[in-house]
Formats: C-alpha cells, sequence, structure tokens
C-alpha cells in the first residue's frame, strides 16, 4: 500500500457502476511516452510509494527515461502475485513452514505467517513418461508419480491446507504456465485496502523461467530464484535495473502452411542474433492484431531461449476475447478494458512507443522451421533441414565411419553430394552450403523390438517423438494440426516407424477435451501418441528410458539418434541420455518426423510411405489448411470447456485427496525424511536482531576466478555415490539407485549443503591443477571436500570469506547458490564485480557483498587466499547508517598485512535492513511477529 502520493495520482475509475481506485498514469508528465512494459513498472511505484525504499524519484526516473542509456537506476517492484512449480516451489513451503516454527518459538501465532501476495504452485515438473503408447499410459504414469514422490506431495498437500493465499494444483492437472493463462492470470488484480477496492496491472514473478508465457496476455512477469520468490510471497520487493526495452514490430499474416511454432522459431533465432540478455522486448505494430492470444503465449514463452527477461503483447480486442473464451466472467473482462483504456495501456496500432532498439518482422516471411540440434536459437528451414542435419552428424558420428555390421548396405556420398554438404545447423547461418567434404556416415544395426517386428537403427533415427512442453500444448492452432495431420495419416495407411518413443503431454485438460470433441483421439492413439500425463516433461529430461532393446542398440553401436518434441529447450544431454542431437519443432512437425522416422529425411521429395492402392504420400497430402484448422477450432473449442476443467482444479483426483495429510499449523516433520527437512535457518533467533558484528579471524574457503556462475555454486545434476551428499544419502538407508537429483531433493538442506561449491568444473585457486569442489583446509594444509573442510572450520569457530573475481555469481538466478554459500559458514563474499540477482540474494541470507577498490583484485593486491581477513567497520550498520566502504585487513602467514577499503555493495535501504536481520527471512518474521 502506498502512504505517500507525491503526484497525486491516486484516482477513481467507474465501471459498470463498481468505483475501484487506481494510480493514474496521466498524472505524471512523461510517462505517456513509454512502452507498455515500461508503464506496468511506473504504475507500480506510483501504487507502492513509501518515501524509503520507493521514492518520487524512482518515479522520475521512468518519467524521464533515456532509451538508449544503459540501464543504471535501480527500482523496488512489488509483483502482484507468485506462481510456482513444485521442484523450485517446494524449497519455498519449507521456508515458510520452518517460519511458522520460529514464530511459536517466539511467543507469537504460527497462524500469522502466511504468503502476503497470492501464491500458487503447479505440480507438473515430477511426471515421467515411464509408460507410452497404450491407453493406459496415464493412469501409469501418475501412479508411479506419486510412489516417487510420496514424501514431497504429503508435504505440498498439508502447505495447502495449512496457508492462506497458496493454493496447490495437484499433479496431473496441467503445466504451471499453461494453468497460468487459462486460469490464473487476471490480467487486472482488485484487494481491498482501507476499505476501497484497488485496481491494479497483475505482475508477477515464478520459479520457473518460462513464466513469461503470460506475457502473451499483458501481464508483466518473468522467472526467478527461490530467495526473490519467497520475498515477493511476504510481499517483498524485487530489486531490478529500469531495463532496455526492444520494440518488436510485427506486420502482415502467417501463410498457409506455417505455424506459431515456426514463428516463435523465427522470433528466436532473430532475438537471440540481435542480443537482448537483460531487457524487455515488446511486440507492436498493425501486425499485433492479426497474431491469436495462443500465439502471443507461445512467443512469450520462448523469452528465456531470446535471452530477455520479458516478451510482451500489450492488452487488446484479442486479449478480451481470450478472457471471455476462457471462462473469465464480463465483470473482470470489463475491468480489465476499462482499466487498459483509462491507464493508456491499450494497444494503438498506430502509435509508436519509444524504444531503445528497434526490431521488425514481416509474418508472411515465416518458412516452416525446425530449430537444433543442441540450441533453440538455431533455426534451420524444413526444406533445407536434412542437408543441415547431414552436416551437423559429421559433429556427432565422424566423417567416414564404418561400423562394420551390414556393410554391403553401407553408404557413402561424394563431398559434392549435397546430403553430405553444408554448414553445422549450430551457427546463425543454417541453410546449406558446401563445406565438409567426406561422405555422411552411416550405422545400420539389427533391431529386433520387444514384439518381434525385425528392423535396422542408423545414426539420424528419430527415437523420440513427444509432443510436450508449455511452449507449444496451450496453442489450439498447433495441437488441432497435430491430430488433423494424424487422421489424413492414418486414412493413408501410414505409422510411425517400430523405434519411436511416442508421447502426448498436454498442457491441460481443455486439451483432451477438444480433441474429444472434434473425434480425433483414435486417430492420434492408433500411431501411438497416448496421453502420457499434464505435465512438463520430454522438454525437462522427464522423457523417461528408451526401450531396452533400442538404448542397448544406441550404446552399444555409439549410434547418434535424434529427439524431436514441441518445446523450448534442447541443450545437450537434456532430453534423454541415450539421444546426442535434439530438435524443437511444431506438433504437426513432430508426428510427420514419427512417421519418416528419421532426420535424413527430405518431406518434399520422399513419400511417408504408400498407401493401400500403393501410391506414394508425401506430408504436403497429409497437411491440414488453415482453413480445416480454423474450423476445427470453431467447433470443438467453447467457453464451457474451461469453466468445467477449472471449477474444482484445486481440489485434485483420489490420489490426491486421499494422501495421508499431516494437520496443525505447524508441519510434522518426519527427522527420517531425506526429501523434506527442517532448514537451521531461525535456530535460536530472537524476537530482536542482535547486533551486527566486524568479522574477524576469518578463513578464505575458496578463491575463484572471473565468471564463476550460480551454476557453479548452486547444487545441480545427479549425486556423485562418493561425494559429501552422496555419503550423506548411504548413511541414511538410501540405495545408490535412488539417489535421485539435487534438484528433486532441494527441500532437505543437508543434501543441498553438500552439493554447494561442488561443481565439477569449478576451479579453486587455493589447490594447483585440481578440478571440482575442493578446497585447501588452512588450519591443517590438507585438501578437503568443500563442506568437509568447512565443517572443520565452524567446529573451530573460524568464520569464511570467499574471494572472487569479474561477474560472480552470473547465470541463473539459483536461490541455492546463496543459501549454500550461508549454511557453509560464509560471512563475507569479496568480488571485483556482482551479477545483480545474486548479490541481493547474498543479503537476503546474511552474507555481506563487497568488492575490491575500483581497478584492484586479488592478484593486485598480492593476495593468494592463505590469509587471515579482518573486516572493520561493519558495525556502522547498528546506527541505521549503511557504510560505503569497510576496512579489510588481510594478514599473511608472515605477519605482514594487506589493507584495503572494500565497496559495501548494500544498494537499497531494504538490502540494509534485510542484512542487518540476518537476511530478508528473519526481518519478515520479526515484522509480522510486531504486527
Amino acid at each position: 500500500m502506498s502512504s505517500v502520493d507525491t503526484f497525486g495520482a491516486r484516482a477513481a475509475l467507474d465501471v459498470a457502476g463498481t468505483s475501484y481506485e487506481i494510480f493514474r498514469l496521466d498524472a505524471v508528465e512523461g510517462l505517456d511516452r513509454l512502452p507498455y512494459s515500461l508503464k506496468i513498472l511506473a504504475e507500480n511505484l506510483l501504487r507502492t510509494e513509501d518515501g524509503v525504499n520507493v521514492t518520487a524519484d524512482h518515479v522520475r526516473a521512468l518519467a524521464t527515461w533515456d532509451p538508449a542509456a544503459e540501464p543504471s537506476t535501480e527500482i523496488q517492484f512489488t509483483p502482484a502475485r507468485v506462481v510456482m512449480q513444485d521442484f523450485t516451489g517446494v524449497p519455498c513451503v519449507v521456508d515458510l513452514a520452518t517460519m511458522r516454527e520460529a514464530v511459536a518459538d517466539l511467543g507469537g501465532d504460527p497462524a500469522k505467517i502466511n504468503p502476503l501476495a497470492p501464491a500458487e504452485m503447479v505440480i507438473d515438473h515430477s511426471v515421467v513418461i515411464d509408460v507410452f503408447g497404450r491407453s493406459d499410459a496415464f493412469e501409469r504414469n501418475v501412479e508411479i508419480e506419486y510412489e516417487r514422490n510420496h514424501e514431497r506431495y504429503q508435504f505440498l498437500r498439508w502447505g495447502q491446507t495449512a496457508f492462506d493465499n497458496f493454493k496447490v494444483v495437484p499433479p496431473g492437472t496441467g503445466i504451471v504456465h499453461q494453468v497460468n493463462l487459462e486460469y490464473l492470470a487476471r490480467t487486472v488484480m482488485t484487494r481491498e485496502v482501507d476499505g476501497a477496492t484497488q485496481a491494479y496491472p497483475d505482475t508477477c514473478v515464478g520459479t520457473d523461467s518460462h513464466t513469461t508465457m503470460v506475457n502473451g496476455l499483458g501481464v508483466l512477469g518473468w522467472g526467478v530464484g527461490g530467495i526473490e520468490a519467497e520475498a515477493a510471497m511476504l510481499g517483498q520487493p524485487v530489486s531490478m535495473l529500469i531495463p532496455k526495452v526492444v520494440g518488436f514490430k510485427l506486420s502482415g499474416a502467417i501463410p498457409p502452411g506455417a505455424t506459431a511454432t515456426d514463428v516463435v522459431l523465427t522470433i528466436t533465432e532473430l532475438l537471440r542474433r540481435h542480443g537482448v540478455v537483460g531487457k524487455f522486448v515488446e511486440f507492436y505494430g498493425q501486425g499485433v492484431a492479426q497474431v491469436p492470444l495462443a500465439n502471443r503465449a507461445t512467443i512469450g514463452n520462448m523469452s528465456p531461449e531470446f535471452g530477455s527477461t520479458a516478451a510482451i503483447f500489450p492488452i487488446d480486442d484479442v486479449t478480451l476475447a481470450y478472457l471471455r473464451l476462457t471462462g473469465r466472467d464480463e465483470d473482470q473482462v470489463a475491468l480489465v478494458e476499462a482499466y487498459a483504456k483509462a491507464q493508456g495501456l491499450w494497444h494503438d496500432p498506430s502509435r509508436e512507443p519509444v524504444f531503445s532498439e528497434y526490431l521488425e518482422l514481416d509474418l508472411a516471411t515465416v518458412v516452416p522451421s525446425i530449430a537444433g540440434p543442441k540450441r533453440p536459437q538455431d533455426r534451420v528451414a524444413l526444406t533445407e533441414a536434412k542437408d543441415a542435419f547431414s552436416s551437423a552428424l559429421l559433429d556427432y558420428a565422424g566423417p567416414q565411419e564404418t561400423s562394420g555390421l551390414d556393410e554391403s548396405v553401407e553408404e557413402t556420398f561424394p563431398a559434392s553430394d549435397p546430403i553430405a554438404a553444408g554448414t553445422h545447423a549450430d551457427t546463425d547461418s543454417a541453410p546449406a552450403t558446401p563445406g565438409h567434404g567426406g561422405s555422411r556416415p552411416h550405422r545400420h544395426v539389427p533391431l529386433t523390438m520387444a514384439d518381434g517386428t525385425q528392423t535396422q537403427l542408423d545414426h539420424g533415427a528419430v527415437v523420440i517423438s513427444s509432443i510436450t512442453s508449455c511452449t507449444n500444448t496451450s496453442n489450439p492452432s498447433v495441437m488441432l494440426a497435430a491430430a488433423l495431420l494424424a487422421k489424413k495419416a492414418v486414412e493413408r495407411g501410414l505409422q510411425v516407424k517400430p523405434w519411436v518413443k511416442t508421447s502426448m503431454a498436454p498442457g491441460s485438460k481443455v486439451v483432451t477435451n477438444y480433441y474429444e470433441k472434434a473425434g480425433l483421439w483414435p486417430y492420434l492413439e492408433a500411431l501411438g501418441y497416448h496421453l502420457v500425463g499434464y505435465g512438463c516433461a520430454t522438454c525437462i529430461g522427464n522423457s523417461g528410458p528408451l526401450p531396452e532393446e533400442v538404448s542397448a542398440a544406441v550404446q552399444d553401436n555409439d549410434l547418434a539418434v535424434v529427439s524431436v518434441l514441441s518445446g523450448n529447450r534442447n541443450f545437450e544431454g537434456r532430453i534423454n541420455p541415450d539421444v546426442k542431437m535434439n530438435y524443437l519443432a511444431s506438433p504437426p512437425l513432430v508426428i510427420a518426423y514419427g512417421l519418416a522416422g528419421t532426420m535424413d529425411f527430405d518431406f518434399a521429395h520422399e513419400p511417408l510411405g504408400q498407401d493401400a492402392e500403393g501410391k506414394d504420400v508425401f506430408l504436403t497430402d497429409i497437411w491440414p489448411s488453415p482453413a480445416e484448422v480454423q474450423a476445427t477450432i470453431d467447433s470443438s473449442i467453447d467457453q464451457e470447456m474451461f469453466t468445467r476443467d477449472y471449477a474444482d482444479v484445486f481440489a485434485g483426483d483420489e490420489r490426491w485427496r486421499a494422501l495421508d495429510t499431516p494437520e496443525g499449523n505447524t508441519f510434522a516433520w518426519d527427522t527420517e525424511s531425506t526429501y523434506v527437512r527442517k532448514p537451521p535457518y531461525f535456530d535460536g533467533m530472537s524476537a530482536e536482531p542482535t547486533a551486527v558484528t566486524d568479522i574477524s579471524g576469518a578463513r578464505v574457503l575458496a578463491k575463484l576466478g572471473d565468471s564463476v556462475t550460480t551454476d557453479h555454486i548452486s547444487p545441480a545434476g545427479s549425486i556423485k555415490p562418493d561425494s559429501p551428499a552422496g555419503r550423506y544419502l548411504a548413511e541414511h538407508g538410501v540405495a545408490r539407485r535412488d539417489f535421485n537429483s539435487y534438484g528433486s531433493r532441494r527441500g532437505n538442506h543437508e543434501v543441498m549443503i553438500r552439493g554447494t561449491f561442488a561443481n565439477i568444473r569449478l576451479r579453486n585457486q587455493l589447490l594447483d591443477g585440481v578440478e571440482g569442489g575442493y578446497t585447501k583446509n588452512l588450519l591443517t594444509g590438507e585438501q578437503e571436500a568443500i563442506f568437509d573442510a568447512a565443517q572443520a572450520y565452524a567446529e573451530a569457530g573460524v568464520p569464511l570469506v570467499v574471494l572472487g573475481g569479474k561477474e560472480y555469481g552470473s547465470g541463473s538466478s539459483r536461490d541455492w547458490a546463496a543459501k549454500g554459500t550461508s549454511l557453509l559458514g560464509v560471512r563475507a563474499v569479496i568480488t571485483e564485480s556482482f551479477e545483480r540477482i545474486h548479490r541481493s540474494n547474498l543479503i537476503g541470507m546474511g552474507v555481506l557483498p563487497l568488492q575490491y577498490p575500483a581497478g584492484q583484485n586479488a592478484e593486485s593486491l598480492g593476495l593468494d587466499g592463505t590469509e587471515t581477513f579482518d573486516i572493520s567497520g561493519v558495525t556502522a550498520l547498528n546506527e541505521g547508517v549503511t557504510p560505503s566502504t569497510v576496512h579489510v585487513t588481510a594478514t599473511k602467514q608472515d605477519g605482514s598485512a594487506v589493507e584495503f577499503d572494500a565497496v559495501v555493495r548494500i544498494d537499497t535501504p531494504g538490502e540494509a535492513e534485510y542484512y542487518r536481520n540476518g537476511g530478508i527471512l528473519q526481518y519478515v518474521l520479526r515484522s509480522l511477529v510486531k504486527a
């Protein structure tokens, strides 16, 4: 709530007889010229102005925004709500549960701890495609999912009942981003404030990078790390720089034969090439009205693949039509329209806002495309896909390989052959041109399928054909195009190749309903595309194992096989451990490649098979026309589908309701659990913050170089048996096959702290020529795992520091990079420069971020990391003063000292409060106890 209204922006808006309190943007000169996305930020600042964290100067900084200037003004953005998926959301709920116990320990009411902003979690990241190609695949996969995740689901079910303002969408319902788009998003929010109904733009942050999908609905939001999400849930702002905004002008219309997926792959290629990291992208122009809402969402979804923070469409008639279709009531739709028009947020195609940079795309130039074999920005026109694949294959299989298997059918091609020619697809110039010499490698491996079918596998075999992921499964145009293509294929007698693992994982049950209403499910199932689950499956690596005989053939013969999926990410090693090359494609093309069975295929000139009369069937023969797709959309999708499917969305199925769930305001922790444990953040915490102290006698846990990312710091990937985390699990009776990943065990701090700084590529300069999570224990001089050394320092009462170089903490905003650092006993991190979010997260965990004096670093100061560090001047924070520098004395083993003044990177009053309290959660906890 705003306690200050410097600009007199508070006003009333009447909509159909209801009065809403709003903060008018036209109260401040200069805001009207801004792009849509910055107007959203401006309203946010006007509404939350308090004179301390959000000031009139922040609003003026937006009003006088220089689009060409490098971002430098930091503002405090307060998102209206938070969305989470289960992998990244579990730690947030663990922390809330722990805060409740801490409140009780302080004599307060545990029920006071609730999200202050609406927080909604969709459990969508845990389903794995273990079973496929059969009618009971969905039921079996859900059963296995519940068996694997019983502890986590019990905990989340408790959270659903224990917390106000926190809702959980149970497993088997849909993908978080599609549920957000179809149901959770409001576009314009309302709430009661001091007796008035306040209306304001719907904004959100989410614990998944593809939260940007909701940008298609005019909602400004993006993905954040867990600490930022927790802060937002508890009413705290997110620090951010006023960004540059790239204006992306759309004109024309998508031509027949091209799909929304082709548009988004084209835009991804253009924006990645242009460079939009850290920027907002905003779409405008006459072509916007030609882009259906589902297509807008598809484009917004791919924002992380462009590298932008957000990729947003403004509100217009298309937005309103979608809100009506998806069951939002008429009062809400009327409010969205009236608010957008009153605030200058309604899209006017004739007006060009001021942007930092400009791009343009004529939609009529889009052609059918795929992207791969390892990055979403590496677009390849479908007409060039075979040549590009053959060229790329040389990097995976070698140019003149012979297998020793069935050499009589081994094929080679001269260097002049177009199949063997071309540039690598992993470049910006995807079209094939002569370059690679030698022969196109083949390796014909005999294969007997489980049903007795005899066939052969070769390099390039499509072993996974999966319609999955939020990118496309929210989009009726491409989903129904895929189903119509399946119908035509079945009618012409075509079949998917026997080695292809097929799957269909829609984004919500609405897709299932319109497939059924259109009578198209039988055709999809006839080709093996049975429902396998509602969740983020293949795209995040939950593709499940290949059939044993296929996996053995691939591994035994080192085949470079392929997945084709309708997702947003195709990075190496992500989709399936047996699959080297991964391609993104539209849902109808996913099925087309399943029919072809290989990437070594030219759809324009090679038939997919023959019909009953022996006539060749080409892709063009079964590709549905835009008119057919639109007619099917019109006849099979209606508002009632959405209202029925979302009428009781939080209730869950019988499995969810039958979970044996603890009751009460506080969680009954299972001391034997290796998935969910109570963290120690609030152990021994007092009602009032203890005085901040200077740091004395600290030793260096790790001395690191430039560009150390949060991936280097935060636990990720599989848990190795000989690692501290692996030893912990073994000691607690977990069999090696059940170790699972760090991601699945994010709710157990004991596992996560042992995986912090444990990346196999970390280079700690305290050791010579050693990679991995090791350090020198300066108390003994011995090399040890970082966790083991930290434990030894803790037992000796020795505080720790970390030394870093430039861009420390870049990469994803992983909360455990800061949480793990704090729990290891690190009191300060001294670097040349920080990535913004990680710096903020360190403060949120009570760790002091310091920078060397300008132009200085560890080397120039003569620091080798063996010194003992004393840091003085920190205590000024106790007086309510944030010092600009603190004095650092680094004493070497011979008694000599290096002294310098380190810059204190506590940049806002709010951050100072967090640090004084020992962290953001402690600050919020104390505030709520006092309230």
